[in-house]
């Protein structure tokens, strides 16, 4: 009989962890659900990919091609969180950054860089831009959204 009542706690125990496991994971999944992200990237192959990855966590994904469009996509919307690309054409991702900085309305949008910058001091001069993060290319679509989540849950703190 003993040991029945300790498979029933063992059980009970387990299903507890379950269900709050389950939990955690709604939470964190509705952490991103209806989140307006704008993905400002030159390739449209990366942007498809990005789309899809985080349309498939529930937020709503806007797309700018160039630096400029980006610009206006972000002042006409006001998202949530910016995915910036640095190797923009005509303006730079380092420079599209610290302009989202001194825009009233965008300054407190988080901006995560997404990049192929990966020598010796690209991550802390993406920092130093206005940038909250800095994802490396290729995107690892396994992570990109707990990367996004680890940031959204910063700032939301």
């Amino acid at each position: 009989m003993q040991e029945v009542c300790k498979y029933a706690e063992h059980v009970s125990v387990s299903l507890l962890l379950a269900q709050r496991q389950a939990q955690g994971e709604q939470g964190e999944k509705e952490l991103m659900t209806n989140v307006r992200v704008l993905y400002i990237e030159d390739n449209a192959e990366n942007r498809l990919l990005v789309r899809r990855v985080l349309e498939a966590e529930g937020c709503s994904v806007l797309e700018a091609a160039d630096g400029s469009s980006g610009l206006e996509v972000a002042a006409q919307t006001r998202p949530d969180l910016i995915l910036l690309d640095i190797n923009l054409p005509e303006i730079d991702g380092y420079d599209l950054a610290r302009r989202f900085r001194d825009t009233p309305g965008l300054r407190q949008v988080p901006i995560l860089a997404i990049t192929a910058n990966v020598m010796k001091g690209d991550r802390e001069r993406t920092l130093a831009a206005g940038c909250d993060g800095y994802i490396q290319k290729p995107i690892d679509v396994d992570r990109l959204p707990e990367q996004i989540r680890a940031t959204l849950r910063r700032v939301n703190t």
